[in-house]
């Protein structure tokens, strides 16, 4: 690509970053997925983005699926550049978007991992037996309290949290968007004890490393990992204590929009995998309960 195509993609993510606001992480995704197809384009002989077809679009895609390339990952490549197509379009750089045409294959849809009651049980009954393992405790059980997000837990501050009410404030939620929360008791006696070995008042973060400073995602996961291999419990990831609590409170209350709400998801689709999840164990327990799901001998082997 020439100097002026280059140009247009940093206006883009001036654009992204400026006007549209996206975070960070947004920003590194749009940028790298752009910038690996802007590779492939030039191998192609384009020098322009007007040049660019619906032809070598799906070119691409097909290179990349059989390099075993996921189709989420498809996906998302694909609507990176739909956005930045939009972008040239509406600065009348051109008239019309390639990308726009094209379909990203579809991936099967996994259903997420989780723990059944007993084992979430037995992963937060756990004795805590050192500062940062009292920390530890407060974490995993407000996770499965309340069902956050991995970045959400570690963006609470003190401030956010009513032990008294049982409520908890979700400021830096997904999108933007926040909420309100309730506390259960387990967590909020695995908080109080926290809270009272805490020792760095001029933190305002909630959940803090030995020096003070806000934890980071990185290191909740490895204390994870490491909670779940001192104590031999099933080997977990936070999202798995998500999942589990959405899971769980769908099997018991059978209110998909509150779900929802907890759950801070815009479209209730999402949250409609949690209902897969639940028929699963229902067809489970139907299959070993009911007398006429049995599997019928087989004669000739006399079983």
């Amino acid at each position: 690509m020439n100097a002026e195509a280059r140009q247009w993609l940093l206006g883009f993510m001036d654009f992204l970053q400026a006007e549209k606001r996206v975070s960070g992480h947004t920003l590194q995704n749009y940028s790298r997925d752009l910038n690996r197809m802007l590779a492939f384009f030039q191998e192609q002989g384009l020098t322009h983005w007007p040049e660019l077809s619906v032809k070598t679009i799906r070119l691409y895609l097909a290179q990349r699926h059989r390099a075993d390339i996921a189709g989420k990952t498809l996906q998302r490549e694909l609507s990176a550049l739909r956005s930045f197509y939009r972008f040239l379009v509406k600065r009348d750089y051109l008239t019309t978007n390639p990308a726009a045409l094209v379909k990203a294959p579809k991936s099967p849809k996994k259903l997420p991992k989780l723990l059944d009651v007993d084992q979430a049980a037995a992963l937060l009954d756990c004795p805590a037996n050192s500062l940062l393992e009292i920390r530890d405790q407060a974490m995993f059980e407000l996770f499965y309290s309340s069902g956050l997000r991995l970045n959400e837990l570690v963006n609470i501050d003190l401030t956010d949290i009513d032990l008294t009410a049982g409520m908890l404030l979700v400021r830096v939620a997904k999108g933007g968007r926040q909420r309100w929360l309730p506390v259960g008791n387990k967590a909020i006696t695995a908080i109080k004890a926290w809270i009272e070995v805490r020792s760095a008042p001029d933190s305002p973060a909630l959940f803090i490393n030995k020096m003070g400073r806000r934890l980071s995602t990185r290191s909740v996961q490895l204390r994870l990992d490491r909670w779940c291999e001192k104590n031999g419990c099933e080997t977990t990831h936070p999202h798995m204590l998500r999942h589990s609590f959405a899971s769980h409170l769908l099997e018991s209350s059978r209110d998909i929009r509150a779900v929802q709400e907890l759950l801070g998801h815009q479209d209730i689709a999402t949250t409609q995998i949690y209902t897969h999840l639940d028929f699963q164990h229902l067809a489970s327990v139907y299959d070993f309960a009911h007398p006429r799901s049995k599997k019928t001998r087989d004669p000739a082997s006399g079983q």
